[in-house]
């Protein structure tokens, strides 16, 4: 059963990501039938540290806790944060005892410089998810994921997605009527639809990065809602298709079928944020031709339905 907690906290420590975990499990609900935990905030030699906002803060205690805590979290922290090597021990020393070990956000880093992602499945924010791959090549990044568990292992992406970790580590450790009366206190779903690829800033480009091929790609941007064959593609570009298919792999890295979708699914995301446009609409516009296809479409590159992603980002283009 959960009921320690130890955060450990570095330089340059993110003040939102230290502060959900501080809200789930910090905050004293027992007397409203929440079950209670012994929280403590840890700095390697208990002093106090600067965070991202500038201010510094003052922790509980060094790194004693660690030893004996159920949960070690390591919240995000600036890259080039210096991680000194007893935190790194420490963290081994609580993965090998069987302690939780969970990281928000770019805390992943954290638990990778420790070797503790070695061979485990994991996530991060999705804009490090590649570094994290880079840096660890035998860890297993899932880049479309808000958060991961493999045994006592978690991680989350950024931000939000810390809460939807904790509040699957309070179903897991102490049931969904727990975990979703909590989430009702805090304001938050109890659980989120979809990964972090609803959330990944993906414009669509202005010009393609295809130097031969790029007047026809211009083209084609231009008439997404058009359909089109290879065998027209080709003769626009003046090739023979299979010229064409093996000059499209070349330039742009995949086929022209693909290469088409993930404009035709960029567009409708632009559409479904800043038009009130009926799905059917949108699909007709973006060149799916029915909402069907723009269904399928959609959830396998972007993980949400697009009535799901419309209703997360309505308003973001006024904001």
């Amino acid at each position: 059963m959960l009921r320690s907690v130890a955060v450990l906290v570095l330089d340059q420590v993110a003040t939102f990501e230290l502060g959900v975990l501080a809200e789930v499990f910090g905050t004293d609900r027992t007397a409203d039938g929440f079950p209670g935990y012994r929280f403590r905030v840890c700095s390697p030699d208990g002093a106090p540290v600067r965070t991202s906002s500038g201010f510094h803060l003052v922790p509980h205690t060094d790194l004693d806790p660690v030893a004996e805590a159920d949960l070690v979290a390591v919240p995000a922290h600036r890259h080039g944060t210096v991680v000194p090597a007893t935190v790194l021990a420490a963290l081994r020393r609580a993965a090998d005892r069987g302690a939780y070990v969970f990281s928000v956000c770019s805390g992943a880093f954290v638990l990778g410089e420790a070797g503790l992602l070695d061979g485990r499945e994991c996530t991060t924010h999705w804009r490090y998810v590649d570094e994290l791959q880079r840096r660890h090549p035998t860890a297993r990044v899932r880049c479309n994921s808000l958060y991961v568990q493999d045994d006592r292992l978690l991680t989350s992406a950024g931000t939000a997605a810390g809460i939807d970790a904790c509040l699957h580590l309070i179903r897991q450790e102490h049931g969904s009527a727990t975990a979703t009366r909590l989430a009702r206190r805090m304001v938050v779903p109890p659980h989120r639809d979809g990964g972090q690829a609803q959330y990944v800033e993906a414009p669509i480009p202005r010009t393609p990065d295809a130097p031969t091929l790029e007047p026809v790609l211009e083209w084609l941007m231009g008439h997404l809602d058009r359909p089109v064959t290879v065998d027209e593609l080709a003769a626009r570009a003046e090739m023979s298709p299979r010229t064409f298919a093996r000059r499209f792999r070349a330039e742009t890295g995949t086929t022209p079928h693909d290469w088409l979708t993930n404009q035709r699914v960029l567009l409708a995301r632009r559409l479904l944020e800043e038009t009130g446009l009926s799905v059917e609409a949108v699909a007709d516009r973006a060149g799916f031709g029915d909402s069907a296809a723009l269904r399928h479409h959609f959830a396998r590159r972007v993980g949400s339905t697009p009535h799901s992603y419309r209703a997360t980002f309505r308003g973001r283009a006024g904001a």
